[in-house]
């Protein structure tokens, strides 16, 4: 639980990105809209990653870097503190690119010949990034139960390449059961297929739940064919600055990956990336905390605002997954509509594969002052 008040780091207060070339609000359009799309914070980020960065600029060769194997180590503390997991430092791999990069690379490391799967709704980079590497893909649609959607419980296709999987869900920000994760990987496995746990939002759990990571929850004979990406990107705010590590328990696909790596001028560690993972890892702990008690508030008081129109109540991260029709938005143009009515600039749901039709997503990770102006707008909606 936070020791330090979410004040001490200026979540409370104003925090103005203008002129930081912030994509989140180049997107948002018009003057005065409030940003709600893309998923970065509108949060000051650790003082820690901040100093860092500024400490190591001061010495000014900024040249080839080799990796520090102690990041490996350091990112098996973090786990062990953060989740109550072991993992093994030699299963690291400290990357100089972000998670979709990684993703890319994975998949062109396994070059699976039969479809890759992955749920819908789920984040619609899966799809891009599989039709960037000519590779078949199937989405399958998600069930929604009581407490939100549910992953697959029946047999997967046969035959399959790779399952992808967002965890915390993305965009519902479900944090999925592990006996409902081991169960996956265990179908994953039936029909020879790598199961790739997209864990970037997994630091970000909410206060009561437990994030399963999933190469420390499967049986441990199937953990060589899972691996488990993760980055203190959205973590910490810090996604401009791309850096990611991947969790592969598989020495053999360790081996290729860190040489298809290789083959596009990647190699572990990096100048910058270092500097931040440590930083973030080593000194963030306490930011986090205080950081999660702020998105829990503001999660309750959206949630508490727009009742059923809140088709999964969050349980990490930052996203609010709503239904368009509850919130009285038409199912096609939601996100225009909710713009030119309150000024609220979202992610639509169709970008997020054929199951997020009629769905809008919502970020709230903005200081005190800007969801105020959030919740009053949203008023709007009463006076159509």
């Amino acid at each position: 639980m936070p020791t330090t008040a979410p004040d001490a780091f200026g979540f409370a207060a104003p925090f103005d990105r203008t002129g930081t070339g912030s994509s989140k609000w180049a997107r948002a359009g018009a003057p005065g809209v409030i940003a709600m799309g893309l998923a970065d914070m509108d949060l000051p980020g650790p003082r820690a990653v901040a100093a860092a960065l500024e400490h190591r600029a001061r010495h000014r060769a900024y040249g080839y870097t080799v990796c520090d194997p102690a990041g490996r180590a350091l990112v098996a503390r973090w786990y062990r503190s953060r989740h109550g997991v072991e993992v093994d430092p030699d299963w690291v791999l400290l990357l100089p690119c972000g998670p979709r990069t990684a993703l890319r690379l994975l998949l062109e490391t396994v070059r699976p010949q039969a479809p890759v799967l992955f749920p819908t709704p789920e984040w619609g980079g899966f799809a891009q990034l599989c039709r960037a590497a000519g590779l078949p893909y199937r989405e399958l649609p998600l069930t929604a139960g009581p407490d939100g959607y549910r992953l697959p419980d029946g047999p997967l296709p046969h035959p399959a390449g790779a399952v992808l999987l967002s965890s915390p869900h993305n965009p519902s920000a479900r944090v999925w059961p592990a006996a409902d994760l081991r169960a996956l990987a265990e179908r994953a496995a039936e029909v020879g297929a790598l199961l790739v746990s997209d864990e970037v939002h997994g630091d970000l759990t909410h206060p009561g739940y437990v994030h399963p990571v999933a190469v420390a929850t499967v049986d441990a004979a199937l953990r060589p064919r899972v691996v488990t990406l993760n980055s203190v990107g959205k973590t910490f705010n810090c996604s401009g600055l791309p850096s990611s590590f991947a969790l592969v328990p598989d020495p053999g696909l360790r081996a290729r990956f860190t040489e298809v790596l290789a083959g596009f001028g990647l190699w572990e560690g990096g100048l910058l990336e270092q500097t931040v993972q440590r930083a973030a890892l080593a000194e963030g702990g306490p930011w986090l905390d205080a950081l999660l008690a702020h998105l829990a508030a503001a999660r309750a008081r959206l949630t508490g605002r727009l009742g059923p129109a809140v088709r999964s109540a969050p349980q990490s991260s930052y996203l609010l997954w709503l239904d368009a029709a509850a919130l009285g938005l038409p199912p096609d143009g939601a996100r225009r509509a909710l713009l030119e009515r309150c000024g609220l600039e979202a992610s639509d749901g169709t970008e997020f594969g054929p199951g997020g039709r009629g769905a809008l997503r919502l970020n709230y990770a903005l200081p005190g002052p800007v969801l105020d102006a959030v919740l009053e707008r949203l008023e709007r909606l009463d006076r159509r």
